[in-house]
């Protein structure tokens, strides 16, 4: 019924939007530059989403949610700004490329992409270095990584390092330990399972007053401005107001289902996909299955991605990712994040995987 082109989608992201989400996203928009009743909305949304997102303050943007991974560091970060990027994959390292675009300096470290972070090289960087910001990435998507981010987070917290947290594949999907972080990101279109198009962010009031001190040489990916906008009754652009109300409806069915409930679905669905691998005499990428999300399955097919890839959409109809990067025909990603983490739905990929290898 979901898959009304009879393609199924397992991908970490976008995930399948549910029904609901699709008929609420079809609703008559408002103008949300002109009538009031935006604004209200809006607060109620950000409300709705602590439950998940922590008590920082919500500031839902318009834009996907690499948006929130340059806003933060646009807004924290100016010329001279000493930065540690902790990075065991891809978007981690990538953090970097947007501290050095707004003129900081970025260092890098925290271990190789199938292990996890490497904590005592956090210390010894906090150490010697003389940093004002930190930046992580709790699932690390590209090879199915799940990070441990307390103890880092108490070492950062120790040296008064504000950070930054990139949980857009985890929000929704299993615990994030936000209480801790100062900048927590997300997006729409993962473990919510709304449309693309939509990032989310939860920022403490540490990272405010910083935010306010930093002259950002960005607009639309400055957070400045978000911190007033429910009592001001001004957004800083127009606001994307279908893809809120998609939004409203998916944090709506987060929460009837109840978040404990939510995080045991993608344990036991993780589990069961990573049972029938093994079953195929597939391994995981990360080095310990202990390392494996619940949101999302890298397997290692060493050269072979790309083929298994193409057979499944041709001959199967199911659509899952590769890796990123030089890794892209190393690892084949099934996503189980979101309305997507069901179990039938796991064994028709399942089942069709172990048919073309």
């Amino acid at each position: 019924m979901e898959h009304t082109d009879g393609i199924l989608r397992m991908t970490p992201g976008p995930t399948t939007v549910p029904e609901r989400v699709r008929e609420r996203m079809a609703e008559p928009a408002w103008n949300p530059d002109v009538e009031s009743e935006f604004v209200d909305f809006y607060a109620a949304l950000t409300a709705k989403l602590e439950p998940v997102y922590g008590d920082g303050d919500i500031a839902i943007l318009g834009g996907e949610g690499i948006l929130g991974l340059e806003a933060a560091i646009a807004s924290l970060v100016e010329p001279g700004t000493e930065v540690l990027c902790i990075a065991n994959g891809l978007y981690g390292e990538g953090f970097a490329d947007f501290v050095e675009m707004y003129g900081g300096e970025a260092t890098v470290c925290g271990g190789n992409w199938r292990e996890p972070i490497d904590l005592a090289s956090v210390e010894r960087e906090l150490e010697i270095g003389a940093y004002d910001v930190a930046t992580m990435v709790h699932c690390e998507t590209p090879t199915g990584t799940l990070n441990d981010l307390e103890p880092v987070l108490e070492a950062l917290a120790a040296y008064d390092v504000i950070s930054v947290v990139d949980a857009v594949s985890s929000l929704g999907g299993t615990p994030v330990p936000t209480e801790m972080i100062d900048v927590v990101l997300g997006a729409s279109q993962k473990c919510f399972s709304a449309p693309p198009g939509l990032t989310v962010c939860a920022i403490s009031d540490r990272a405010w007053e910083r935010i306010e001190r930093v002259e950002t040489r960005s607009f639309y990916a400055s957070l400045e401005p978000w911190r007033t906008v429910i009592e001001d009754g001004w957004f800083p652009y127009t606001h994307l107001s279908s893809n809120l109300l998609a939004l409203d409806e998916a944090t709506d069915l987060l929460l009837e289902e109840g978040l404990e409930d939510v995080y045991e679905r993608h344990d036991r669905v993780a589990k069961h996909c990573r049972q029938r691998a093994d079953s195929m005499g597939l391994q995981v990428y990360p080095s310990s299955e202990s390392l494996a999300s619940p949101t999302v399955t890298a397997l290692a097919v060493d050269g072979q991605a790309t083929a298994l890839q193409r057979r499944l959409r041709d001959e199967h109809d199911i659509v899952v990712a590769t890796g990123l990067g030089d890794r892209s025909d190393d690892i084949l990603r099934i996503g189980h994040m979101g309305y997507n983490a069901r179990l039938e739905w796991v064994d028709r990929t399942m089942d069709a995987l172990e048919d073309v290898l």
